[in-house]
C-alpha cells in the first residue's frame, strides 16, 4: 500500500546493556554509604500495559511480557531506595475502546524505564530473617523513560500525524522521551538467607499524551488523503475526518504499568553483617 518509505524496526535492550544499567546502580547506591544494612541485586520478570486514547479504563487490557534488572540500597528493616531499569511494549487500538472506536487508530510502543522510588515496608523485613520474613509494602519515586510508538512498522512521531511536520495550529514534533511518577504496591518475602522475592503493581503517571501518537485534532481533509502516504493514512486510517474534529483527549497524559515479580540476591555491606545477624 505504502511505496518509498523507509521504516526503522524498535529494537529491545541487549541483555548488556540491561547488565552495565544494574553495574552502575550498584556501584553508585555501594558508594553513597557504607552503612546500610545491606544492597540487593536482581532481575524483574512480569507484564506491562497503557492508559490512554486508545484506552482510557481498562486496567490489564493488551498486557505484554516486560523484563528489567534492580538494585536495592536497604536502609532499615522498613526503609529502603530501588533503582530500576524495566523495558516492555505497550499496545493499543481504538477498536477495543469504547472512546471513539470507529477511527481505527492502533499503535505498538516498547517502553524503556529509568526508576528511582523509595519504599516503606508495613512491618520489619529482612532478607534471610527467620522472624521478619513477610511484608506488605508501598513505594513512589521518579522516572526517565523513553518511547517510540509505531504503526505498522512506521515510526509515527517522524511523520506527524496530528500536523506536527506541517506546523498545524503551530504543533511542532513532540519528542520520544518524558518523566513520569511511579507508585505501587507489593508483599516482599524472605526466601533464603540471601534471596529474596516480591511481586508488585505499579503506575507510571506521565507527563505526555503521546506514547500512543494519540492527543489533538485532526489536520486534514479525509476526503483528499493520499493513499500511497503513510504521513497521510496513518493520520486519519478511515480517510473520513475533516481538520480540527477530535482525534484524541489532550486533557488527560497517557499512563503505564508494569507489574510481575523481582528476584534478588543480598549482600551484606562492611561493618554490618554480624550486627545484622544477631538483630535477626
Amino acid at each position: 500500500m505504502f511505496t518509498g518509505m523507509h521504516t526503522e524496526k524498535s529494537r529491545p535492550l541487549h541483555p548488556k546493556v540491561l547488565v552495565h544499567a544494574l553495574a552502575v546502580s550498584l556501584f553508585w547506591l555501594y558508594g553513597s554509604s557504607l552503612s546500610a544494612q545491606s544492597l540487593e541485586a536482581g532481575l524483574y520478570g512480569g507484564g506491562c500495559y497503557y492508559l490512554g486514547d486508545l484506552n482510557p479504563g481498562k486496567h490489564f487490557m493488551n498486557y505484554n511480557i516486560a523484563y528489567g534488572v534492580l538494585a536495592r540500597y536497604v536502609i532499615d528493616d522498613r526503609w529502603a531506595v530501588k533503582l530500576s531499569v524495566s523495558q516492555g511494549k505497550l499496545l493499543g487500538s481504538s477498536s477495543q475502546s469504547k472512546f471513539m472506536p470507529e477511527r481505527d487508530l492502533s499503535f505498538t510502543d516498547l517502553v524503556t524505564d529509568f526508576s528511582a522510588v523509595a519504599e516503606f515496608n508495613f512491618f520489619d523485613f529482612y532478607v534471610g530473617s527467620r522472624k521478619n520474613w513477610i511484608t506488605p509494602y508501598i513505594y513512589a519515586g521518579f522516572s526517565f523513560f523513553m518511547f517510540n510508538p509505531k504503526s505498522g512498522g512506521v515510526d509515527l512521531q517522524s511523520i506527524g500525524t496530528e500536523g506536527q511536520n506541517a506546523g498545524y495550529e503551530g504543533r511542532t514534533p513532540y519528542k520520544k522521551y518524558s518523566f513520569g511518577i511511579p507508585f505501587g504496591l507489593g508483599v516482599k518475602i524472605s526466601l533464603a538467607r540471601r534471596l529474596g522475592l516480591a511481586v508488585f503493581w505499579e503506575m507510571h503517571k506521565t507527563f505526555t499524551d503521546y506514547i500512543d501518537d494519540v492527543s489533538k485534532t485532526y489536520y486534514l481533509e479525509g476526503s483528499s488523503i493520499n493513499k500511497n502516504d503513510p504521513s497521510q493514512v496513518l493520520s486519519d486510517p478511515t480517510m473520513s475526518y475533516s481538520p480540527g474534529m477530535q482525534r484524541g483527549n489532550s486533557r488527560n497524559n497517557d499512563w503505564y504499568s508494569f507489574s510481575g515479580v523481582t528476584l534478588t540476591y543480598k549482600f551484606n555491606l562492611v561493618g554490618r553483617k554480624h550486627c545484622r545477624d544477631l538483630e535477626h
